[in-house]
């Protein structure tokens, strides 16, 4: 078999992903056997929108920015692909164009499946279409679960979850703090929630006064899970 090779980190990024750690082992493997490694500097871009999709991948190291564009001309934030996550597939199931334009955010190493081989797994393995099928399950789920809380939450409920999240995905554990290892302007941390950076930064700023968070340069420092949960809650 030819394993992609990776770092020690990135294949412990990828092994132990939710996702990928419950397939099977022939199926893992045989993924990584048909995969190649693609390293990109920070800000470069995977792929735009309407362009045709050749490729399935999995985030190793580092992590992908998947944006828009507003009507008035504004790149706008919409998720972040962290490692341990494939992506890309829906467009490889339904052949449509890329929805959203896609680039490295910090320093990001991929695992790459091109289309061709995607689709020979497929025949191969019936057990990758079901766990895609629950994989995106999860994500409309996910999406659902975010249009209500837009709908229906105050912006520091839904900025405490947010950071929650982060730290699930991105938290390095330093003694009883948690730091956030995606570097996030307070600008990008709004456009996740739809909000101005001004209405952010003046909950923040309440986060750190109530010992829930401390905020640094383009990071932020989980001090206390109960109390963003408990934020997050309200």
């Amino acid at each position: 078999m030819n394993s992609p090779v990776l770092t020690i980190e990135e294949q412990s990024n990828i092994e132990s992903g939710a996702w990928f750690s419950k397939l099977s082992q022939p199926l893992r493997e045989a993924i990584l056997s048909r995969a190649h490694v693609r390293r990109l500097a920070d800000g470069a871009m995977l792929s735009s929108r309407g362009a045709q999709a050749e490729t399935w991948s999995g985030v190793a190291k580092g992590a992908v920015r998947v944006s828009s564009v507003s009507l008035s001309g504004k790149e706008i934030t919409l998720t972040y692909v962290e490692p341990g996550v494939w992506f890309g597939d829906i467009s490889l199931f339904d052949n449509f164009p890329r929805t959203h334009d896609s680039y490295a955010h910090g320093e990001t190493t991929l695992l790459v499946v091109r289309k061709p081989d995607f689709q020979e797994l497929l025949a191969q393995f019936p057990e990758l279409y079901e766990a895609l099928l629950r994989l995106n399950c999860r994500r409309l789920r996910l999406m659902f679960d975010m249009i209500e809380d837009l709908n229906t939450r105050p912006l520091s409920a839904r900025l405490a979850k947010q950071i929650l999240l982060l730290a699930r995905g991105y938290g390095v554990k330093q003694g009883d703090e948690i730091r956030i290892g995606l570097q996030l302007a307070q600008e990008d941390l709004a456009q996740l929630l739809g909000a101005s950076r001004q209405r952010v930064n003046q909950e923040l700023k309440g986060f750190e006064r109530a010992g829930a968070v401390r905020i640094e340069p383009t990071r932020l420092v989980v001090l206390s899970r109960e109390k963003l949960i408990s934020l997050s809650e309200r």
